[in-house]
Order: structure tokens, then sequence, then C-alpha cells
């Protein structure tokens, strides 16, 4: 292992990796050495994050993954443990943002598909890898959170809003379980990105007075590396 390549020999599990923010994160885990297991629910996002990962002679498994499936979650471990036997990294990247609108009017399905994205589903990602990062030497987990939570109520993100609140909770919970362990959990927050999700929330904001997926992915690295002694800490990406 050299200072280059830190995460040599380790695999990472990054979610949502066919664009924006899991794509960048994917990349740069790749450049600094480990083997990418990518999932999101688009084919040719993968299939480009693929494309650019072999280009810098890294190696990457696709997952075309639905995370709201019944046991789509489950079986991806399942699939992990056979070939790999342990998992070095994950980082539940992937979620929704829902519909802006007053708490009073946010129908049903916009609660249970924001909640099952953002909550429900790394939720799942703990019961099912936990002994997977557990059998690594320095497992790491990583998960995207908001400030637009438990820390910062918005008006109209409610259902968002909740659902990060709820999963800072949980992973500070999980983090507490883990002390007498190697294995740390974090929460990063990327703060205003130029991402897709973004553009959705602020229609009228100038994306170039943000930074790029690529300019915050390197936090996220730093907080899967094997020397990183934080757990259940919340991390500004923007200061």
């Amino acid at each position: 292992m050299t200072d280059t390549k830190p995460l040599a020999g380790h695999v990472a599990l990054v979610t949502g990796a066919s664009r924006g923010l899991g794509y960048a994160i994917a990349l740069k885990l790749a450049e600094a050495g480990a083997e990418i297991i990518a999932t999101a629910r688009t084919q040719a996002g993968l299939e480009e994050l693929d494309d650019a990962i072999k280009a810098m002679g890294g190696k990457a498994t696709l997952v075309p993954l639905d995370l709201n499936s019944p046991d789509g979650i489950e079986k991806l471990a399942e699939a992990v443990a056979g070939r790999w036997k342990k998992l070095d990294i994950m980082v539940a990247n992937a979620g929704v943002l829902g519909n802006l609108t007053p708490a009073a009017q946010i129908p049903s399905k916009v609660w249970n598909e924001v909640l099952a994205t953002n909550l429900i589903a790394p939720a799942r990602m703990i019961r099912a890898f936990e002994g997977l990062l557990k059998a690594s030497d320095a497992g790491r987990a990583v998960f995207m959170t908001s400030g637009v939570g438990s820390r910062r109520a918005k008006a109209y993100w409610a259902a968002y809003g909740a659902s990060k609140a709820g999963l800072d909770n949980l992973v500070q919970s999980w983090a507490i379980e883990l002390t007498d362990t190697p294995l740390r959990a974090n929460l990063l927050d990327p703060g205003a990105t130029r991402t897709r999700m973004r553009a959705k929330a602020a229609p009228g904001e100038d994306p170039d007075t943000l930074p790029t997926p690529d300019e915050i992915a390197p936090k996220v690295v730093e907080l899967c590396l094997p020397s990183e002694t934080r757990n259940g800490e919340i991390v500004s990406a923007q200061g």
C-alpha cells in the first residue's frame, strides 16, 4: 500500500453512483486504489462510471439496483459475502428530494418514497452489511446527510428534512454501538453542490456559484481512510 493508493486492496460500495456526487465519490475512491461496487437504478450512468474507472486502471462491479426493492440490499450483501468475504467501505449516497411543499400537503406516496430511500434503505444497509464491515481491519461507513434536518429545519422541506434528521440519529446511535470495534460510521453534509437534485431544489440558483461533486468527493474519501478516527460525527464538506 502506498501513499498515492491508500485504499489499495479495499472494497468500496457506493450507492447512487450513476451520476452527481455518487459518481464522483466512486471515481475518487477508485483513484485511491479501492475496488468499487457501484449501485444505481440507471444502467447507462453505471456503464460510464465503469469506463472511467477502467481508464484509470481500476476495477468496478456494476449492480443495477433499486434500493427500495423488497430484498435487493440483502441479496447484494449475500453476493458481497460470497465474493469478497468482507466490505471495507460503504458509502450510502443515494437519496431523493421529494416535493418541496407545505407539510400539510405532502401525499403519503411522497412520504413513503422519501423515507424509504433516505432513511429505511440506509437502515437496511446497516443491518445487511455490518458483519461484512466488521470483517474488515478498518471498516468505514459514510452516509450523506443535509443541514436541512435536525440542525436547521426549513419551511417546505418537511419530508426531506425529516428523513435526514432520522438518518442523523440512526447513524449516530449505530456509531455509539461501534465504539469498541474498528468500524467507524460518520455522516457528511456536502452543503449546496452542483447536482441535479440541487437544481430541482433551487431552480433560480446560479450553478456556477456552487462547488462541483468532484470538489466535494475528496471529503468522503478522507472519512474512508484506515487512519480515520472520527466516529458518529456530522462532517461539513464546506467548512
